[in-house]
Formats: C-alpha cells, sequence, structure tokens
C-alpha cells in the first residue's frame, strides 16, 4: 500500500465518481481505476460498490476512509516538521552560560530567539568555559556563553579555543560591590588601592580559578592581596554575603538584581581591561537550530 493510493481513494471517496476524482488527481481514469482496484487487492477488501448505477462506500471503505484521512494527515505534518527542522524552526538548541551571563546577555538573546522561533526546545544550564569548550568540542552542546581565560585591553576579539568560532557579545568592567553602609558607598568611583584594608568575599577559586586568580592579580598590580574572609561559588551568594557586611567584593558586571539599601556596586577608576563575554560554537556543527541562533545574533 502506497500513500499515493491512499490520497487517490481519499479524492474517489470524496467524488463518488471516477471521472471527477481524476480531474482532481491529473490522472486519466483507467490510471486511477487500476490504482483502486490495487489497493482493493492489497487489503483484501472491496472499497466502493454500485448501487442503482451510484458509486458508493462499501461498510469496509467508510471504515478506511476515516483511517486514510487521518494517516494522510500525519504524513502531511511529517513532512513539515522534517522541513521546519531542516529550515531550523523546530529541534533542540543546547546552551550553556557562565553565570554572570544571566543578568543581561542571556535574557537579551534567548528573548530574541524566542520570538523568532518559539518551537525551537532550549536545553539550557550553566557550566564554566573550560567545560563548555570541552563540550563544543566534543559534540554534547550546540553553543556556549563564556568568556576567555583573560581580559583584554581592547575590543579586539580574544580567542577562546583553537578550533572554536567565536563572537563577542559584550565587554564588561570588574565592578566594586560594597555594604550599603560602607564608608565608601557614597563614592561614585574608587580606586583599588582603598580596599587594600578590606575584608573580602570572593569567587570560591576551585569554581572558577580564572576569575579568581585575575582579580587577585588585579589587587596586587594595586599594592595588596586582599584578605578574603569569605567565599562563595556563585554570584548571588556572593552578594547575599556583602549585603550582610561580610565584606566588599569583586565582580563581573553586569551584577545580579539587589536592594540598593543593602548593596551598592561602585565603577573603579584603575585601568582594568574589560572582561568579554562571547558566544562560542564548534563550526564543525551544522545544526540549523544553531544556524538560526547565530543569525539572530545580527
Amino acid at each position: 500500500m502506497e500513500l499515493r493510493q491512499l490520497r487517490s481513494f481519499v479524492v474517489v471517496a470524496e467524488e463518488l465518481n471516477v471521472g471527477r476524482a481524476a480531474i482532481r488527481l491529473h490522472l486519466t481514469q483507467p490510471t486511477l481505476s487500476r490504482q483502486i482496484a490495487a489497493l482493493e487487492r492489497d487489503l483484501g477488501v472491496e472499497l466502493f460498490a454500485r448501487i442503482k448505477k451510484r458509486f458508493v462506500l462499501t461498510a469496509a471503505g467508510d471504515t478506511f476512509l476515516a483511517e486514510a484521512q487521518d494517516l494522510l494527515r500525519r504524513s502531511d505534518e511529517a513532512v513539515r516538521a522534517a522541513q521546519r527542522t531542516q529550515r531550523g524552526e523546530l529541534g533542540t538548541l543546547r546552551l550553556r552560560f557562565v553565570q554572570s551571563a544571566t543578568f543581561e546577555v542571556l535574557p537579551r538573546l534567548l528573548g530574541a530567539f524566542r520570538t523568532a522561533y518559539p518551537k525551537v526546545v532550549l536545553d539550557l544550564s550553566t557550566m564554566t568555559t573550560l567545560h563548555q569548550t570541552e563540550a563544543l568540542r566534543d559534540g554534547r552542546i550546540d553553543v556556549g556563553l563564556m568568556r576567555p581565560s583573560a581580559p583584554s585591553g581592547g575590543t579586539e576579539k580574544v580567542e577562546l579555543a583553537p578550533g572554536l568560532s567565536s563572537r563577542v557579545v559584550s565587554s564588561d568592567p570588574v565592578l566594586v560591590a560594597l555594604p550599603a553602609r560602607h564608608r565608601l558607598a557614597r563614592r561614585k568611583r574608587l580606586r583599588l588601592s582603598e580596599l587594600a584594608d578590606e575584608s573580602f568575599v570572593f569567587y570560591a577559586r576551585p569554581t572558577g580559578p580564572v576569575v579568581y586568580d585575575t582579580l587577585v592579580g588585579f589587587c596586587r598590580a594595586a599594592g595588596f592581596t586582599p584578605r578574603i574572609e569569605q567565599d562563595a561559588a556563585d554570584v548571588q551568594t556572593i552578594v547575599s554575603l556583602v549585603a550582610a557586611g561580610l565584606g566588599v567584593s569583586l565582580l563581573i558586571a553586569p551584577t545580579p538584581p539587589s536592594d540598593p539599601t543593602s548593596v551598592v556596586y561602585r565603577e573603579l577608576s584603575d585601568d582594568l581591561p574589560p572582561w568579554q563575554l562571547s558566544v562560542a560554537w564548534s563550526p564543525d556543527n551544522r545544526s540549523p537550530v544553531l544556524i538560526r541562533f547565530l543569525e539572530a545574533l545580527d
């Protein structure tokens, strides 16, 4: 049994006239009659009968019509789904991101992509830059939002990892997080050296060694080694500890939303390089959904 036979049967059943059905199907009457006869042989039942010169469906034909229409509908849907998947309108986008992307870039990029491709399933979770590069090379994810191993001194793109393509989507400064009642909180800009005697709340080094080492390096270049009293694996916890008065912190912008009566963020007047945030992907990944996502970045 072939789909063309089913389509011919449904049209004949709708017209109950082989001549009119043949015209709709752009077939000759003999060809159409042979298709119906072959279908009846395959099924082992009569689908049509002539009663008083009228062409009618048999009971078996009437039952088969409903099933044939459903099969054709599902076949058409399968074709459309395959075509939409090929165009990147359906499928799954596996995206991983560093935590600092969640406060501005990730909502902006995903909002635009979701508007353009609402049927694409988004598989999202946080992942460090190192693990993202490994997952991209292994084909376990499609795209990553990551930061390079060191901040950039300019606007040029920093290569994230050999073999990966990338595009810079944000260039972010380092800010100071202070308890709102801190003696320096009224200042709009601070010098890093003014924090030399402060207690610090810092990123836990095992969860982000590059960020940790770079921020500590900034402090040492300013003439002091930060006295780290508390550490945390995520920025929200760091901000909460700063709000509790356990210390000050250095954070990569943008920062999480917070109560300005508890925590304030201040710029540094030091000439510190900004830290780029990039979208990265493997050029070997030809996923249509990935292609559509990259197009949505423009």
